[in-house]
């Protein structure tokens, strides 16, 4: 089933009322709508009544079967706006293009759909507050290419006079990736988001709120993995080695807290080579049950080198 328009469309019909019309054969000259036609397509329709001076346009439905058109939806009429009840003697009918679904250009080069406008590079709605809305089919998604440039998108102010730009990365980047929005926003305020300036400095409206990791350690090893934030916690349970996984590259910085909290038998961490503390020595962890120490590390040439200073001891 499809909307089918087809030029040079007309028929006869004798159906009287208000249901389906039965249609008589084609005008001379013409085709029949069961040329051009399958059962269930719909097609735009005119009625002429001449003898009675009534008219009717609108959406029908086809059967093959009794070669009929469903007057499925009524447009215009001369029954203001209702199907027309018919009268007895011969109509004539045929495929139109109704003026209020065609699509026409405008003096000015915009061409208007129902209530959207398409201009030489933007589409308006013409409905009040109205929203433009695309649709992707299954697990498809909408794309935005690039040309000269990535593929970018501008949210402007209501006056359009400003914007924030996103862009996709470079080609030379070989970047392909989701960057997923979280499915709460955590926050009492809308308003507490990441802001950048010209030279790319991030800033945050509301501070930041970062959530502790929790590790723990097998076989007297463990991994402080950078990438799963910059604050973690350790509740010893044995002897440990610790391992730094994936700063930042080299000139920018990495910069994260460890807070260890001692067991009830004294344990002890071997820090890993590239860590330096003041003086060249590492600290003596807390002996005591529950004792808390809390370090801070930083990098700034990919992990070659953490500084480690101790922020507090026996803090608990």
């Amino acid at each position: 089933m499809a909307l089918v328009l087809k030029d040079r469309v007309k028929e006869t019909t004798t159906t009287t009322g208000t249901g389906a019309i039965s249609l008589g054969g084609a005008v001379a000259n013409f085709q029949a709508f069961s040329a051009v036609l399958s059962n269930a397509d719909t097609t735009y329709y005119a009625i002429v009544d001449t003898t009675n001076t009534a008219f009717e346009v609108g959406l029908g439905t086809y059967a093959s079967s009794g070669n009929t058109l469903t007057r499925t939806t009524v447009l215009e009429s001369s029954n203001s706006g209702s199907a027309v009840n018919l009268s007895a003697g011969s109509k004539t009918i045929f495929i139109a293009y109704p003026a209020e679904k065609a699509v026409y250009e405008e003096s000015d080069g915009s061409v208007l759909i129902e209530n959207l406008e398409l201009n030489a590079n933007f589409i308006k709605s013409t409905d009040t507050n109205g929203n433009i809305q695309l649709f992707p089919n299954g697990t498809g998604f909408t794309e935005l290419y690039g040309n000269t440039n990535a593929g970018t998108i501008r949210f402007n102010c209501e006056s359009n006079s400003h914007g924030v730009t996103v862009q996709g990365p470079a080609h030379s980047a070989a970047a392909t990736y989701t960057v997923k929005l979280p499915d709460t926003l955590g926050l009492t305020q809308a308003s507490g988001l990441v802001t950048s300036d010209a030279n790319g400095v991030v800033s945050f409206d509301n501070g930041t709120i970062d959530e502790s990791t929790t590790i723990t350690s097998s076989s007297n090893a463990a991994t402080l993995n950078l990438r799963d934030g910059n604050s973690f916690l350790h509740d010893l349970t044995e002897n440990v080695t610790y391992t730094f996984s994936n700063p930042a590259a080299s000139g920018k910085v990495s910069m994260f807290v460890l807070k260890v909290i001692q067991d009830s038998t004294a344990r002890t961490i071997t820090w890993p080579a590239s860590v330096d503390w003041a003086a060249a020595t590492a600290p003596t962890l807390t002996a005591t049950n529950n004792g808390v120490d809390v370090f801070v590390f930083f990098t700034i040439d990919g992990g070659t080198t953490y500084y480690g200073f101790t922020a507090g001891q026996a803090m608990a």
